[in-house]
């Protein structure tokens, strides 16, 4: 008995959900925003401090 009201449980489930038949869904194409990243200006100083430690370590292994 309990197996017949779960069968007729899924049924009714079933035909509830296909009651309105199929309807592709509208997908609406939204024009494609530009995002520009900010630069940071850490790159402005840090390259030439690096130059500048690599030289002093030069020099200061050479002596």
């Amino acid at each position: 008995m309990k197996k017949l009201i779960v069968a007729a449980a899924f049924v009714v489930a079933g035909s509830a959900a296909f009651a309105g038949g199929y309807s592709e869904p509208v997908v609406e194409e939204m024009p494609m925003a530009v995002v520009e990243e900010a630069s940071s200006s850490a790159g402005g100083y840090l390259v030439p401090l690096l130059l500048l430690a690599l030289v002093a370590a030069a020099v200061a292994a050479n002596d």
